[in-house]
């Protein structure tokens, strides 16, 4: 048994502790926000929060996980989470909406410890985090509404 926080809530799971995280979410808990996009840590789509870092769900085992505090796009809360979301809807972000966990997971970290990113800080922090759309001046023009919004 392996257990760990997961959107504030304990959690224990019975899984081969070389399960990647992204199928214990999905799989065993139930939770289908956090996408499966490459499987090699490429895409961003599986994005969620390791003690509040971003990180790729299908690159980290399970058994790495123990005692640790995971949130997914299910969980997300707070200032920056709020802005962001704000920010998505006002900005109209998605065309297919595919990455856009991934992409909220790792902008909302970003504001979170930057609320006022400049364009390449903002590059820099969604780097690896793929859109098929291209949406991604959408999203840098999303991410600093949000900043905007926080100080408001």
């Amino acid at each position: 048994m392996i257990t760990f926080t997961l959107n504030n809530e304990k959690r224990s799971v019975d899984a081969d502790p070389d399960t990647p995280l992204l199928w214990v979410i999905r799989d065993e808990i139930g939770l289908t926000g956090t996408k499966f996009g490459c499987g090699a840590g490429l895409c961003g789509a599986c994005t969620v929060h390791l003690d509040g870092e971003p990180v790729r769900s299908c690159q980290t085992l399970i058994s790495d996980i123990a005692d640790l505090n995971i949130t997914t796009i299910e969980g997300i809360d707070g200032k920056a989470a709020k802005a962001i979301q704000t920010a998505w809807e006002e900005i109209e972000v998605p065309q297919c909406g595919y990455c856009q966990s991934g992409q909220i997971m790792s902008a909302t970290s970003l504001l979170a410890q930057n609320p006022k990113p400049s364009d390449a800080e903002i590059d820099e922090a969604m780097n690896g985090n793929v859109c098929r759309c291209a949406t991604y001046v959408r999203i840098r023009k999303a991410i600093h509404h949000a900043s905007d919004l926080m100080e408001a």
